[in-house]
């Protein structure tokens, strides 16, 4: 394979997974399905705004699969760094994945003011906080970091786009700029990105964990929402963890290193509080409970691994190697996925007015379990020897890990059937029960 190739195919999975498939499940699918439902309306306040938002997903998603098709593609990873992105990119197709994120932008702030001022205006006044779903809490929060943190990435990729086509300097060095500027600007939306894609999943792992065991609330609610608000806060405030390596000050870095343990607070009291929730009914067999422990478990080897690489030593060591990509796709691409089929497990009858087979439900989590971590566990073992990500080959020596690996990612193909199986087998008995 080309180097071009794997590079865009890289990018392409990136930005198609957070921007076009857990941002849309989390908010557009499950948040547009449940909030009018928890603040008790017919609908969002503005229906034809988030009708508007919902058609420029498809506008989006053609742009950022055309520009791929263009010249050599868009071989910049996800986080589009100059002035590499500048010179090595001839044509449009950056021009385009660009004028993609901006529309993806775009919906993902209509969306947001959509949501916050319906859950304002339109919430019964007289429910105790107390009281109110983690979920519409969850997603409150997730729209306000939204809101904070895309106009900075629209206006740093708006002015890469100015030094691509005008041949300004702002991130050239060649032209007295400053490339650096761009990676604060990328990764103070970047950091909170990573609790904008799981923090709707933790209402879900909240809304799941009270129907299995039959209470009307979990242990400790005002400390879960209150985590849930420190989350958000403190998740603005700690993006430099990820660029260590560009020469931070050693004040600077204390700072983050301090912060991002922070963090580590109100997420270890919500995960404990979960499981002193369901304590007691763990015995009782259920597809759903799988789909919590299962959450519970990849979520919290994730963060103890972020917790490692909060140290600015050691996330030197590691930068840019294959342990960072198994942290992030433990804490983001299969515990937000997890969390998404959580949801789905937890309300699949309320949508499709069908239950699904227990057993199908049940290969199909053993399936992904096993499979992503036969994926993503070795992997650490790969950024500790010192392998680089978005390396096309691999020396001899990594050789066996990566049979392992292949592996998962053939249970993960199978996987991927049988979830197909279950969703076409309720949408026959649908079809039956309805008599079309």
């Amino acid at each position: 394979m080309d180097g071009q190739i794997y590079n865009s195919i890289l990018t392409r999975h990136a930005l198609v997974i957070i921007f076009f498939i857990v941002i849309p499940a989390m908010l557009g699918f499950f948040g547009n399905w449940f909030i009018p439902i928890i603040i008790n309306s017919i609908d969002l306040i503005f229906p034809r705004l988030n009708s508007f938002r919902f058609w420029l997903i498809f506008v989006s998603l053609f742009f950022i699969y055309f520009s791929n098709f263009l010249n050599l593609g868009v071989g910049t990873s996800w986080t589009l760094y100059p002035p590499l992105r500048i010179i090595r990119h001839i044509g449009f197709s950056v021009i385009l994945s660009i004028f993609s994120l901006h529309l993806a932008g775009i919906r993902s702030i209509l969306r947001s003011i959509n949501f916050i001022t319906s859950i304002k205006k339109v919430k019964i006044r007289f429910i105790k906080i107390i009281n109110t779903p983690l979920f519409m809490w969850s997603i409150f929060i997730t729209t306000f970091l939204l809101v904070l943190s895309l106009p900075v990435l629209a206006s740093s990729l708006t002015i890469l786009i100015t030094d691509k086509i005008f041949n300004t300097s702002f991130f050239n060095i060649q032209g007295s700029g400053n490339p650096i500027i761009f990676q604060h600007l990328f990764w103070f939306f970047g950091h909170p990105e990573v609790y904008i894609l799981i923090l709707p999943a933790f209402g879900i792992i909240r809304s799941s964990i009270l129907y299995i065991s039959g209470k009307r609330k979990t242990f400790g609610p005002m400390g879960i929402i209150f985590a849930i608000f420190r989350i958000g806060l403190v998740g603005c405030l700690v993006w430099a963890h990820h660029i260590y390596v560009i020469g931070i000050d050693i004040d600077s870095r204390i700072y983050y290193i301090r912060a991002t343990i922070i963090i580590a607070i109100p997420t270890g009291i919500k995960v404990y509080r979960w499981v002193i929730t369901i304590y007691g009914y763990i015995f009782k067999f259920n597809s759903l409970l799988l789909w919590i422990i299962g959450f519970i478990f990849i979520f919290t080897l994730g963060g103890l691994t972020g917790l490692i690489l909060s140290n600015c030593i050691l996330d030197i060591f590691l930068h840019d190697t294959y342990y960072v990509v198994a942290h992030f796709h433990y804490v983001l691409r299969i515990g937000a996925v997890f969390g998404i089929f959580t949801g789905l497990s937890l309300w699949w009858e309320l949508l499709f007015n069908v239950l699904y087979d227990e057993i199908l439900i049940f290969i199909f989590f053993i399936l992904f379990f096993f499979g992503v971590n036969l994926i993503f566990f070795p992997i650490h073992f790969l950024g500790l020897q010192g392998r680089p990500r978005k390396y096309l080959n691999f020396r001899d020596i990594f050789w066996n890990i990566n049979i392992v690996v292949s592996f998962g990612f053939f249970i993960i193909l199978i996987r991927i059937n049988v979830f197909i199986f279950i969703f076409f087998s309720s949408l026959i008995k649908i079809i039956r029960k309805n008599g079309i």
